[in-house]
């Protein structure tokens, strides 16, 4: 596998009965604890450099590496690959993400896209039936469901480039914890429960997910990994060319060519991340930094930010009936032009100054009525030329120098494909379903795709993963992002605007609740804890409402005057912020 290294292109309504798990490891700020003791939601807080992630296990080992000297990047690695350990749900080796790196000292602000691609043998209509209609199991729970993998690679490159620490430094917590076990909280028993039916038939899954009486692991028994430690080993002591030439690439190949999937040996050794120009905006004197294509999110978050920038949120208020009208009203806007234009861009051309243009945003801001809410029917993707899976996984890490991390990787669905690679101990993504199976039929989370997104040979599916970092007066002020399909675009939009025009502080502006809109269905999804009067208004301009489950898990901080802040989003139980 060859690494190269692509030039770069130039802070209110309670969420009642969550709880929250944040180990409080921080050195004390008085003044600031002082400030924050007449709210309701109370981030953990340090004046050294802060980790938030959605494992407790894994927001240790990456604090722990802040302690000893390292910096954002090493952490955020160490982070990445624990969280493959304790989080297989989501935490990977066998799916594919997004990471941004901001350095103050160089003032630069990259972007990692180590996304998976479609298998060189891939065609665009491998996912439809005879006749010509998408099938929606073959893009979801097969091996050709399955991307080539970029996180290994992703990780590694991050490191080489923006760390301090070796590979097989950055790896030693995650084998230790695969080979030595970790007490299984709640969240992980429920969860292999819950998906027993898709993981049973495959002898990889049933290995390393079940007892060998084929029984359910408990709540507080150590579950051990050691096909996952032998492979992470592997990596440590061969470099990341492991995973994609070595043994571990042989396994892969192996049970593609057993099971009729596409992926080679090939494919693997061809993989390449890359460094790409983040997407940026502003909003109210802040930087707004987001990821680029193949990412929707960071070219839709200054979309939306640029239209939303002209009305006074601040003063209609949070959550108030008309903010929420005129956010659903840029979310459904933006979606639209998502289902058109959206695309990776080493294969289609994506109008993304268009799209980012504030005359744009004016236009679509001329469209929009205080009085009545438009119909989905009613908006086409525009002219700009003159709901991902909630198992996603976020962290967001800042060290004391200067450097910050947002890092959102997945397997798509919750435990991907479920399908486990045997000898190998780690779940195989089913990123292929981001593709457009046929343009106009919508994919798993009810996102409409076109053309620019259908299946390509080595291509990297649309994704809406979101890693944002802003910057106020040149200076990293907020690390955010979200796990959560569709709606990850509309989550971190609102953790934005919580902080900036609520003047939130981080824990407060990721715990109340949210709203989503994608256009298709046309509804507002809203969180328990919307008034039913707000409701009610919303319903009398015209709007379908519905309440549903939580949405996302914005793991996040923020740096102002010196003082970190993080807040672990209580949507995930074993969520954790942990301080210097």
């Amino acid at each position: 596998m060859r690494i190269r290294f692509s030039p770069p292109i130039n802070r209110l309504t309670t969420l009642a009965c969550v709880s929250v798990l944040a180990v409080a490891t921080s050195t004390a700020v008085p003044a600031q604890q002082a400030i924050l003791e007449g709210e309701r939601f109370h981030p953990e807080v340090s004046e050294k450099g802060m980790v938030a992630t959605s494992h407790f296990l894994a927001s240790k080992v990456a604090r722990d590496v802040l302690a000893d000297g390292g910096n954002a990047v090493d952490a955020a690695v160490t982070a990445g690959f624990a969280l493959a350990v304790t989080q297989p749900r989501s935490g990977n080796i066998g799916g594919g993400g997004f990471m941004l790196v901001s350095d103050e000292k160089s003032g630069e602000v990259v972007a990692i896209d180590y996304r998976e691609k479609a298998p060189a043998a891939a065609f665009e209509t491998m996912f439809q039936n005879d006749e010509g209609e998408a099938v929606s199991e073959l893009s979801r729970y097969t091996h050709n469901a399955s991307g080539v993998p970029g996180t290994v690679a992703g990780l590694a490159m991050a490191l080489e480039k923006y760390g301090t620490l070796s590979l097989a430094e950055a790896l030693a917590p995650a084998i230790r914890l695969a080979e030595d076990g970790f007490a299984l909280p709640q969240r992980f028993v429920n969860g292999i429960r819950d998906i027993r039916d898709r993981l049973e038939p495959w002898d990889g899954s049933r290995k390393k997910f079940f007892k060998e009486d084929g029984s359910l692991y408990q709540v507080g028994e150590v579950f051990k990994q050691p096909d996952l430690a032998a492979t992470l080993k592997r990596i440590a002591e061969q470099g990341p060319q492991e995973f994609y030439e070595g043994k571990t690439a042989e396994l892969i190949a192996t049970q593609m060519e057993k099971n009729g999937g596409l992926m080679t040996m090939e494919d693997l050794a061809n993989y390449e991340p890359a460094i790409r120009e983040p997407s940026h905006g502003t909003y109210r004197g802040h930087d707004i930094y987001a990821m680029s294509p193949p990412s929707s999110g960071g070219v839709h978050i200054v979309q939306m930010l640029n239209i939303l920038e002209n009305y006074d949120i601040g003063k209609t208020g949070f959550n108030s009936a008309n903010t929420i009208h005129v956010m659903a009203e840029a979310m459904k806007r933006a979606y639209a032009d998502r289902s058109e234009y959206l695309g990776d861009t080493d294969f289609v051309e994506v109008p993304l100054k268009g799209i980012t243009s504030e005359g744009y945003a004016d236009e679509l801001r001329s469209q929009i009525s205080m009085d009545k809410a438009t119909p989905s029917s009613e908006i086409a993707p525009g002219n700009p030329l003159p709901y991902e899976s909630n198992e996603t996984t976020h962290f967001s890490i800042a060290d004391g120098n200067g450097m910050a991390v947002s890092n959102t990787y997945t397997i798509n669905f919750s435990y991907g494909s479920g399908i486990v690679v045997e000898g190998a101990g780690f779940l195989l993504n089913n990123e292929m379903d981001d593709f457009s199976a046929k343009p106009g039929v919508p994919n798993a989370y009810g996102l409409l795709g076109g053309e620019a997104n259908k299946v390509e040979p080595d291509k990297r599916m649309l994704s809406s993963m979101t890693p944002t970092i802003v910057k106020k007066d040149g200076k990293n002020f907020l690390v955010t992002g979200s796990p959560g399909g569709s709606r990850i675009i509309t989550t971190t939009l609102q953790v934005l605007m919580n902080v900036i025009d609520h003047d939130m502080n981080i824990q407060t502006a990721v715990s109340v609740p949210r709203i989503h809109h994608q256009w298709l269905p046309d509804e507002i999804r809203i969180e328990q804890g919307i008034s039913p009067d707000t409701i009610a208004l919303l319903e009398s301009l015209g709007h379908t409402v519905s309440q549903q489950e939580a949405m996302g898990a914005a793991q996040s901080l923020m740096i102002e005057d010196g003082v970190f802040t993080g807040g672990a989003d209580p949507r995930r139980s074993t969520s954790s912020a942990m301080g210097l």
